[in-house]
This record gives structure tokens, C-alpha cells and sequence, in this order.
């Protein structure tokens, strides 16, 4: 049985759409979040180290991504009074907990990019089971 969300009492359920389990969700499973939270695997990490390491990431969903992770307790971030400001990112040990599958899936995304890419090309040539005139020929089932 899934664990009650102490503030419905209802059971968790990432199906049902009134659980806040679907909002984490849709968080964790973010490309930002993903690239983010894997990094700080590597260990603590400076605003600049972050933007460096994943390329791509503008500045403001880089610091939306680092907010709301502080916010949902996977992030701790420590401002130490200088000028101009340090600030450091880590991962608490919930974020941990998250950095294991996370990476797992990033190894997965490595692994299997190659056929994925194989599979992406053959529905690009229309020899792909799930092209569009295959799929015309199968209905669907409910």
C-alpha cells in the first residue's frame, strides 16, 4: 500500500491528478532537474561550476531549477559572505536518494542512444513499426 500524504491523508498516487505526488513528479522527471541533480553527484558545486558542467541551460532555468529544488528539500544552498557573494550547491541526503535513479536513467539514456537514434531514423524512412502508415493499418486498443 502506497504511504498517506500527511496533508490530504490520502494515499499517494502520481495517477491521480489532486495528489501533489504528480507536481514532484513532474518536477524530478524535468531535463533540467535531471542534468542538475546528476551533477551535484560529483559533489558540491558553485552557481558558475553548475552552468558550466550542463551545457544548453540559460541562466533563468538554471536558477528556477536550483530554487525549487532547494524548495522540495533536494538542494542545500549555502551563501557565504563575500564579495561578490559565494554560494554553493549540494545534494541533502534526499536529493541523494534521487541522484541514484536519475543516474541510472542517464546511464540508460547513454547506453542505448545508439538504438534509439537507429529507431528515430527507421520512423523518419516510414520502416519503422510505429510509422504513420503502419500505424493506420493497426487499430488501437482500449
Amino acid at each position: 500500500m502506497n504511504p498517506l500524504v500527511e496533508s490530504s491523508g490520502l494515499p499517494a498516487d502520481v495517477y491521480s491528478a489532486k495528489c501533489p505526488t504528480r507536481q514532484v513528479l513532474d518536477h524530478i522527471a524535468g531535463k533540467w532537474t535531471v542534468l542538475v541533480v546528476d551533477a551535484l553527484l560529483q559533489g558540491t558545486m558553485r552557481y558558475s561550476d553548475l552552468n558550466r558542467r550542463i551545457e544548453g541551460v540559460s541562466q533563468k532555468m538554471l536558477t528556477q531549477t536550483l530554487r525549487r529544488l532547494e524548495t522540495d528539500g533536494f538542494v542545500d544552498r549555502t551563501v557565504y559572505p563575500s564579495v561578490p557573494p559565494h554560494v554553493e550547491y549540494a545534494l541533502t541526503a534526499l536529493g541523494r536518494s534521487l541522484a541514484e535513479p536519475i543516474s541510472a536513467l542517464r546511464r540508460w539514456t547513454e547506453t542505448h542512444i545508439n538504438q534509439i537514434e537507429q529507431a528515430r531514423s527507421q520512423a523518419a524512412q516510414g520502416s519503422h513499426p510505429a510509422s504513420p502508415a503502419r500505424r493506420a493499418e493497426t487499430p488501437l486498443q482500449s
